[in-house]
């Protein structure tokens, strides 16, 4: 497996970020393969489409140009208009395959990686002009699989090659018997096959290489764990800053919800595990709305504000487990607890105006709590 400069395994596969930054380098998997199998059947497939007016056109440019006259041949202006409008025949002939050739061989290169065009990759290295990394590169395993794609590239297409020459050398003997434009489509029309045939070869290297160079890239980008840990902390933060800020937003969250406890109407506790805080508008036309709720230690720091400021406190465990796992900081009560919280509400409100003492326990034993909201 591979090792970083520090001797550390590369174990870990590129993150996103290490893939995107290697795509701006323009570090991408390509297939010289690949290109060149597209490349070759496109031009081969070009020849068979455009080889009947490639061949009208030359044989008409023959048969022009052996039987010019001797006065224009050494007369140069006479040789050039001879000659200009030969060319342009010769060129309107060849330039539809050419853009066929150079579309598809930009489009295949794309085939693997994607269109990417970097600034970087363009710019000049110095570190390239190092022999030792040339002669690494020549001599070392990218050599070696190179020359070894090499001995495979020849040997089987130079024996695709030969069988076909071998299986048409009657019809190559007899090429001399033809006249001449004749023999000259037939020639053509062997040529054309034997290109197929051996272009057709190549996927077997493309199919080898692809796969090949896929793995050879994510090779090259694999990550030890150090850097996967350095690169989370620059994209996602130090944890343990992030750790410390999260306990700064709780500790103001919790100082709010604490200057929220001041306005409430009551306090309902489980006694000691559960506290909410509860406030009622009886102008607006809203259900009561929980102020503040904890457990344990918060729950207890809740009772004591709420001691401070004289807010009554009521012990009634089914209500408070029952609100506080069904309601957050800020929201409405659920309906299923209207009629229980507006009992506890109607005796805050007779203590508030002197109906009843302060000594008057209601009972609060039995209010209706749904079964489903019961904790």
């Amino acid at each position: 497996m591979a090792e970083n400069a520090d001797g550390q395994e590369k174990s870990e596969d590129p993150t996103a970020k290490k893939q995107s930054e290697s795509r701006k380098k323009g570090q991408i998997p390509r297939s010289k393969e690949l290109t060149t199998f597209f490349g070759l059947l496109m031009s081969i497939i070009g020849l068979m489409i455009f080889a009947e007016d490639m061949i009208q056109v030359i044989t008409a440019i023959m048969r022009t140009n052996f039987t010019v006259e001797r006065s224009v041949l050494f007369d140069s202006q006479q040789l050039i208009l001879h000659f200009k409008p030969e060319l342009s025949r010769m060129m309107g002939a060849l330039i539809p395959l050419f853009l066929l050739i150079a579309v598809t061989g930009i489009l295949s290169s794309a085939l693997l990686g994607g269109f990417n065009f970097s600034t970087e990759a363009m710019g000049f290295k110095f570190n390239k002009l190092n022999p030792a990394k040339g002669l690494k590169k020549i001599f070392g395993t990218q050599g070696l699989i190179e020359l070894l794609k090499s001995i495979l590239k020849i040997g089987l297409l130079g024996s695709i090659a030969v069988y076909f020459l071998w299986q048409a050398r009657f019809e190559l003997f007899g090429l001399s018997k033809e006249s001449f434009p004749e023999a000259f489509v037939h020639a053509m029309e062997l040529i054309s096959w034997q290109f197929l045939l051996v272009t057709l070869g190549m996927i077997v290297i493309a199919l080898i290489d692809v796969p090949y160079q896929i793995w050879t890239h994510t090779q090259q980008l694999k990550m030890t764990k150090q850097e996967v840990k350095d690169e989370s902390k620059n994209v996602e933060g130090n944890p343990e800053i992030k750790g410390r800020q999260r306990q700064i937003q709780r500790d103001m969250a919790m100082q709010r919800m604490m200057g929220d406890v001041p306005k409430a109407d009551v306090i309902i506790t489980n006694p000691t595990h559960f506290s909410v805080a509860l406030q009622y508008d009886p102008e607006g036309s809203g259900a009561p709305v929980m102020l503040a709720k904890g457990i344990d230690l918060v729950a207890l720091q809740i009772r004591n504000v709420a001691k401070a400021h004289d807010i009554p406190i009521l012990e009634i465990p089914p209500l408070s487990r029952a609100i506080y796992y069904s309601v957050e900081i800020g929201d409405e009560i659920p309906a299923g607890l209207y009629v229980a919280v507006a009992q506890i509400l109607a005796y805050i409100f007779q203590l508030k105006t002197g109906e009843i003492d302060k000594n008057t326990k209601p009972d609060l034993s039995n209010l209706p709590i749904p079964p489903e909201l019961r904790r």
